[in-house]
């Protein structure tokens, strides 16, 4: 069947008086009855990339729904700033789901690289009010999500140091270097609010976790050490190393991955128990 098609583009969800309003693409299928909607979060080392041609939308089917998001780069704002971001989505996502014709109970987020681990900080910074920000206008929305899809996403950037990387993660100018603002050994205090890992708990959400054993810029052993985490906390996790894949690749879109991605969001979205309604703080 047909996935979800470009019904509105470039809706701002976000307005900022000193940097560039964020906005978002969305994605609806053409039944038009309310189903679960999933939040694509791109790659790009918190220094570029775009909401465009989002590389789930190919194989979603129509039962989902799929926005498309935005989010300020390293060069325009320091880490909280993204994460605040993305939150400020979920929010203004869930405020207009009625009349945008998707289910704000349920909704997932995916990302890639940088935007798999903003993704993760969304599972695992589910009710952390210390990554909520203020951003957008819906601040009693809630932004929890019901399940996360981190695609080879950084999870603790001082514990990449210890694997070879093509990169310098220790230096002031490395993508998460200059994401927090210096050289992550000389700032723990903020690579520990930036670290998905710190925030798990019970209200971490259920996550699928895939990565590349041959991944040269982040090392597949932070995946390990996400899903060992979520697993020693009592949470929902599913890790698949893909074992001829690099950074990103072919090899994340053939067809067991794409069935390993359907399933879960199939299970936790369309299956799973329902999420805070529009109304909720």
């Amino acid at each position: 069947m047909p996935g979800p098609t470009l019904r509105h583009a470039d809706l701002i969800y976000a307005r900022y008086p000193d940097r560039r309003d964020l906005r978002l693409d969305l994605y609806l299928p053409d039944h038009g009855r309310p189903v679960p909607l999933v939040i694509w979060i791109h790659g790009g080392a918190w220094m570029h990339g775009d909401k465009l041609n989002p590389p789930v939308l190919p194989y979603l089917p129509d039962a989902f729904a799929l926005a498309s998001i935005e989010y300020h780069f390293s060069h325009e704002a320091l880490f909280p700033a993204q994460i605040h971001a993305c939150k400020a989505a979920v929010r203004w996502l869930r405020a207009h789901a009625r009349e945008l014709g998707y289910d704000g109970h349920r909704i997932g987020v995916m990302g890639a690289s940088a935007g798999g681990h903003l993704a993760a900080l969304l599972g695992t910074g589910n009710d952390q009010g210390s990554l909520e920000g203020t951003d957008g206008e819906h601040p009693s929305i809630s932004s929890t999500v019901q399940a996360v899809v981190d695609l080879f996403g950084p999870t603790d950037f001082l514990d990449m140091l210890r694997y070879e990387s093509d990169l310098d993660h220790a230096a002031p100018s490395s993508p998460e270097g200059r994401l927090i603002g210096g050289a992550v050994r000389e700032w723990p205090a903020r690579v520990s609010e930036a670290n998905p890992i710190t925030y798990i708990g019970a209200h971490t959400c259920p996550m699928l976790i895939l990565h590349g054993c041959r991944d040269r810029v982040v090392p597949w052993q932070q995946s390990d050490l996400l899903a060992a985490a979520l697993r020693q906390a009592g949470c929902e996790v599913e890790l698949h190393l893909i074992e001829n894949a690099g950074h990103g690749g072919p090899e994340f879109a053939d067809g067991i991955q794409r069935r390993r991605i359907l399933d879960f969001l199939a299970r936790t979205l369309t299956d799973g128990p329902h999420g805070p309604s529009t109304s909720d703080a």
